[in-house]
């Protein structure tokens, strides 16, 4: 597991998603010299690790409507969500 740096800890997720993109696009196209890009890489993965973070945490806070047998709402259950 990559460690977070704490200013990117410190990032909603669209932020960091928004950062990860911009980083992905600048390896891509070869605009960084070797050193620069293998720092952008090591935060490309701390990104990309709190990214994964952040939408397990959100998965977890989801849930479903629990439906009556006459398919009325009947209330509220977790959201089943498999972790691999």
């Amino acid at each position: 597991m990559t460690e977070i740096p704490a200013d990117i800890a410190a990032l909603p997720f669209e932020k960091a998603l928004a950062e990860l993109e911009a980083i992905v696009q600048k390896l891509e196209r070869g605009d960084v010299v070797l050193d620069e890009s293998i720092a952008a890489y090591e935060r490309g993965e701390a990104l990309k690790e709190h990214c994964r973070t952040l939408l397990s945490a959100a998965e977890a806070r989801v849930e479903k409507i629990r439906l009556s047998a006459e398919g009325r709402p009947q209330g509220l259950e977790p959201l089943d969500v498999e972790h691999g």
